[in-house]
């Protein structure tokens, strides 16, 4: 294991070389490889196969099932051009056993002579049923006289794009494997790597394994030294943050108590906790860096007004950032409603464009105190006097730029502002402590009082009828509800689409007040569409799920939810706590269009069988994976090439003991991780 590397040596290694060093890969091809986020000779290292095909092996033509892709040997004992307006290459081919059909549609004279009767080829396709009997469509083929298609070891078979050819991508990863390998330096000593694989092994095989072997011990040494990477630079980043200095903030809580002797019920235990968490950290010395997760309606705006009061009280400026200007104006309403009895008057910041610089002058007054925006707030023209919190609702939702262009506008010398960052998206504690290792852990597992029971049925979509009838009957009774479907406009003919879906239920419910909230409508619309719904005369609400995020109705009791096969768990999860939050019991109702998957069955049971949104996150990891729910584009982390942090949960506690020692010791083995796993070179979570 090397002992050290420069930072200039680093930058020389094999892996780290542009893809045009290979031979065979010039400026075109290059390009495309890029489409796959594909620049380095690394990247093509662990570009892992999907799956597999089995070339290893000659099967006989009357052993191969319809539907099977095989390696088949034989003559070619008839030949002839078929079809006039599509004409196409067929060719019987015999080998002991008996015989099957070969169809090129596109072909050319050379390929009728290198298919003449006589000639002896192998092919390699999947075997059809042709209207003349199994055939293989466009199969590979060679000749006697050119080099036989058998392999020695499984084919791989990767992930690709648009003019991309599969035999191109895998001389790319040939002539990596080649380039790298013999030299590839081994960061993790052979008692860390949990295999004993060393990872040159691991690639080798992974590119190209023996039939009928396990797969899992070299797969484990690539995810754990990629675990290991991620979260020792994020502890990396975490010890680089203990060097700052945070704004101390230190304050009897004056504030506070009197924010908490306003409210008509007691926090829950799980709340007072936090609270007493984040006020140890906001009067200490270093910058306070917490995620607070929390269920949907456990009380996560409430430890966010807490944790402000106290910032405040000691004199500095707190900014709120939410990811969409609903949920921001939704914020800066009930902020208001709890921060003006205390003398204080929160600012927006949404789009700025009206009255922009005199808004952005406002952010600047010290007396401005509270600050609550969407993105625009870490515009370079916006700035603050005297930052001291930075909130960021749904962080998930941000990416790790917008994390640091808001949080870096708190920095004055070597002070910096505190962070907490709240996630409306459960994540199992032994995942969050990797995801977020750079930042302290809080989580709310406690439901506040006045959370009613919501009740989750399912029904096929051919009982719509009877849902609309309900949905009379409960706004004849005085209750609101909501009816999500996923489009705006009709794009698939079997999904409902918002507009459509409006106006059925305007005729089929006469005299009830139907209304309608979407994405693309004006931020002024609708603010007034959910203020008609939420405290004016609009009855039932046609939403798309714009409403998923923090839009908070206390009198809507009712939920529908169109095509709900087609939404994620935790998606679903979410929209349902739109509903039960005013005292009412919920009724959710999970419209599906039959029949329904696997998938979609297994997520539907699981919402019918359980509220807890703990339960429901891993339950939604298991049926999605953690790539799709754990990608960059969601929260802001770089998504795992090979990781995934369902199947590899087993390693979890060695990769926070590797991380740990790796920190404290050479950083040069940081370096090369880095270099070899971290696709984006800045400082990912450094805020």
């Amino acid at each position: 294991m090397p002992s050290s590397i420069s930072a200039d040596a680093a930058a020389l290694v094999p892996c780290e070389r542009p893809v045009t060093v290979l031979p065979g890969i010039g400026p075109a091809l290059a390009e495309r490889l890029a489409r796959l986020e594909i620049r380095t000779v690394g990247d093509l290292l662990f570009h892992l196969p999907v799956r597999y095909e089995d070339r290893t092996r000659v099967v006989p033509i009357r052993q191969v099932a319809v539907g099977q892709s095989a390696l088949v040997e034989g003559e070619v004992v008839a030949s002839a051009v078929v079809g006039r307006a599509r004409a196409s290459l067929v060719c019987d081919l015999a080998d002991e056993s008996g015989r099957m059909g070969v169809r090129f549609f596109h072909f050319s004279p050379a390929q009728r002579r290198k298919l003449e009767v006589g000639t002896r080829v192998s092919v390699y396709g999947e075997l059809r049923q042709g209207p003349q009997g199994p055939e293989m469509v466009h199969p590979e083929y060679r000749g006697a006289s050119e080099v036989s298609l058998r392999e020695t070891t499984l084919t791989p078979v990767y992930p690709t794009t648009e003019g991309l050819s599969m035999n191109a991508l895998r001389r790319a990863v040939r002539a990596a494997l080649s380039f790298v390998l013999p030299d590839l330096a081994e960061y993790l000593s052979e008692a860390l790597r949990p295999s004993g694989l060393t990872l040159a092994t691991a690639l080798r095989l992974l590119h190209g394994p023996p039939p009928g072997f396990d797969l899992t011990p070299a797969r484990a040494v690539l995810a754990f030294e990629e675990l290991v990477t991620h979260h020792a630079h994020l502890l990396t980043l975490r010890h680089a943050q203990g060097r700052s200095l945070g704004r101390k903030c230190r304050v009897p809580g004056r504030l506070l108590a009197q924010f908490l002797e306003t409210l008509p019920f007691t926090p829950t235990q799980a709340q007072a906790t936090v609270i007493a968490m984040i006020r140890r950290d906001l009067e200490g010395t270093r910058p306070m860096r917490r995620v607070l997760q929390g269920d949907v309606g456990s009380g996560k705006t409430l430890v966010a007004a807490a944790a402000a009061l106290l910032v405040i009280e000691a004199g500095y400026q707190v900014a709120i950032m939410a990811p969409t200007e609903l949920l921001a104006r939704q914020h800066l309403e009930t902020f208001g409603s709890w921060m003006r009895p205390l003398g204080i008057e929160p600012l927006g910041l949404m789009r700025l464009r009206v009255g922009a610089e005199a808004k952005r002058a406002q952010a600047r007054d010290r007396k401005t105190q509270l600050i609550i925006g969407t993105q625009a707030m870490f515009q370079e023209e916006v700035g603050f006097e005297r930052l001291g919190l930075v909130i960021i609702d749904e962080q998930h939702r941000f990416g790790v730029h917008e994390r640091q262009a808001l949080t870096a506008k708190g920095r004055s010398g070597a002070r910096r502002a505190h962070l907490l960052a709240m996630s409306a998206t459960p994540i199992p504690r032994t995942l969050a402590q990797s995801v977020y290792a750079d930042l302290d852990l809080s989580i709310l597992d406690e439901r506040p009082p006045g959370r009613a029971p919501v009740t989750t049925v399912a029904l096929a979509e051919t009982r719509r009828d009877e849902v609309v009838a309900r949905m009379r009957a409960a706004c004849v009774s005085g209750a609101k509800a909501y009816w999500v479907c996923a489009l705006i406009d009709e794009g698939e003919q079997d999904l409902k689409a918002a507009g459509v879906l409006h106006a059925e239920l305007a005729r089929a419910l006469p005299g009830v007040n139907v209304g309608l909230i979407h994405g693309r409508m004006k931020a002024t619309d609708k603010d007034r569409a959910m203020e008609d719904f939420a405290r004016g005369p609009v009855q039932v609400l046609v939403a798309t799920t714009v409403i998923e995020v923090g839009v908070d109705v206390p009198t809507a009791s009712l939920l529908v939810i169109e095509n709900a096969e087609r939404l994620g768990l935790a998606q679903l999860h979410q929209l349902r706590g739109r509903i039960g939050r005013g005292g009412l019991p919920g009724h959710c109702v999970l419209l599906y269009k039959p029949p329904l998957g696997d998938m979609a069955r297994s997520r539907i049971a699981c919402l019918r069988e359980t509220d807890d949104g703990f339960v429901i996150a891993r339950r939604d990891l298991e049926l999605r994976g953690a790539g799709e729910i754990f990608g960059a584009r969601q929260t802001g982390l770089p998504g795992f090439r090979v990781a995934d942090l369902i199947r590899d949960e087993a390693l979890l506690p060695m990769v926070a003991k590797t991380a740990a020692a790796l920190v404290q010791g050479d950083p040069a083995l940081l370096l090369g991780l880095r270099q070899r796993w971290l696709r984006e070179r800045h400082e990912l979570g450094s805020a």
